[in-house]
C-alpha cells in the first residue's frame, strides 16, 4: 500500500510528460510465448508486441518496449518505470484495486494442467501443483486445496514437473500446448479451468487519458476484425 500511496502527484506528472512527448513505455515480461517473448534478435516479440504496436499506431503514440520480471511488474508500473503492462495479465478484482485496466483484448483463456506422460490419472486435489508466482493460476490452486509450489518464471514451473518437484503445472493452455506438442515426456490433461476476465492492458489509475486512448484503439480493432485476426494467428484462445 505504501508504494501505491507515494507520489500521486509525481505519478500524474510522469503520465503527463509521457503523453506530451507521445512516447509510451510498454512493460512486458518477455518470457511467456505466444503472448510475449524475446526473439533471436533480442527483441520483444509475440502476440502482444504485434498488438501493442498496432494499438500505439491507432492511439497516435510511439511505443518503447521495456522488459521486467513478472513478480515486480505491477510495482514497477506504479513507480513510473513504464506506462503500461502488456504481459498476458488477466483482469481480476484484486489487481484492479491497485492498477487500472483497459477493456480485455482476449477472452478468458482456458488454463490447462501439464503432467509427465503416464501420469494422466493424477489426483489433482491431492497433488503438488506448480504455478508462476502472482498469477491467477497460483491463486486458483491455493483455493482448490492442492499443494501449491510457486516459481518466478513459467519455464521453471515446467521444469518442476520434469524434475519431479511437482505433479502438475497449471498455466494458460496457449503457453502449455506447444510445450506438450514439442516433447513426448509431458502431456496435457483433459481437465481445463476458466479463470479471470480475459487479458487487458494495465495502467496507473491516474492515467485516465491514456487508458481512454487505448480503450478506443482496442475497440476499433474489435470492430474491424483485426484483433480476431491476431488472436487466430497467434492461437490465443477464442476470438471475439
Amino acid at each position: 500500500m505504501k508504494s501505491i500511496l507515494l507520489g500521486t502527484a509525481a505519478l500524474a506528472m510522469t503520465a503527463s510528460v509521457a503523453l506530451a512527448q507521445d512516447v509510451v513505455r510498454m512493460g512486458t515480461e518477455g518470457a511467456y510465448p505466444p503472448y510475449n517473448f524475446i526473439n533471436d534478435s533480442g527483441e520483444v516479440d509475440g502476440f502482444e508486441r504485434e498488438l501493442g504496436d498496432e494499438l500505439c499506431t491507432r492511439a497516435e503514440v510511439t511505443c518503447e518496449w521495456v522488459t521486467n520480471d513478472w513478480d515486480s511488474i505491477i510495482p514497477n508500473l506504479v513507480s513510473g518505470n513504464y506506462d503500461t503492462i502488456m504481459a498476458g495479465m488477466s483482469i481480476t478484482p484484486e489487481r484492479a484495486e491497485v492498477i487500472a485496466f483497459t477493456q480485455n483484448y482476449t477472452q478468458p483463456d482456458p488454463s490447462a494442467y501439464l503432467v509427465l506422460s503416464g501420469m494422466e490419472d493424477v489426483d489433482l486435489k491431492g497433488a503438488v501443483i506448480a504455478a508462476q508466482t502472482g498469477t491467477i493460476q497460483a491463486a486458483f490452486v491455493a483455493e482448490m486445496g492442492a499443494t501449491l509450489v510457486e516459481y518466478a518464471t513459467p519455464d521453471e514451473t515446467v521444469a518442476a514437473v520434469r524434475s519431479g518437484e511437482a505433479d502438475a503445472v497449471l498455466a494458460d493452455k496457449s503457453y502449455l500446448a506447444p510445450v506438450a506438442d514439442e516433447s513426448d515426456d509431458v502431456v496435457l490433461l483433459e481437465q481445463e479451468e476458466l479463470i479471470g476476465g480475459g487479458v487487458g492492458m494495465g495502467l496507473r489509475q491516474s492515467d485516465a487519458e491514456l487508458k481512454e486512448k487505448f480503450d478506443a484503439a482496442i475497440q476499433s480493432m474489435k470492430d474491424d476484425g483485426s484483433l480476431n485476426e491476431l488472436l487466430v494467428k497467434w492461437e490465443i484462445g477464442a476470438p471475439f
